[in-house]
């Protein structure tokens, strides 16, 4: 298919307004935060040099991301206890 081929005849053509209103959203805040990791996993994570913080967040990034969606406590249903 060629871009020609395309129908975008339903998708509404984006305006000066939703380019005032658009934010960056990516990469997302980080936050500081102290963790406590295994002394081997930690020697693993350091072993490919400077980034390891960087590492241990796409690990978790990728990890999270692999995970169906869940509703959050606020949203009701019952409670496991």
């Amino acid at each position: 298919m060629t871009d020609r081929e395309i129908d975008y005849s339903d998708i509404p053509p984006l305006d000066k307004e939703f380019f005032t209103k658009a934010t960056v959203a990516w990469p997302p805040m980080k936050q500081q935060l102290t963790i406590r990791l295994d002394a081997d996993v930690l020697a693993w994570l350091k072993a490919n040099g400077r980034g390891y913080q960087t590492r241990i967040n796409r690990i978790l990034r990728a990890a999270m991301e692999g995970q169906p969606p869940t509703r959050s406590r606020s949203a009701g249903g019952p409670r496991k206890r």
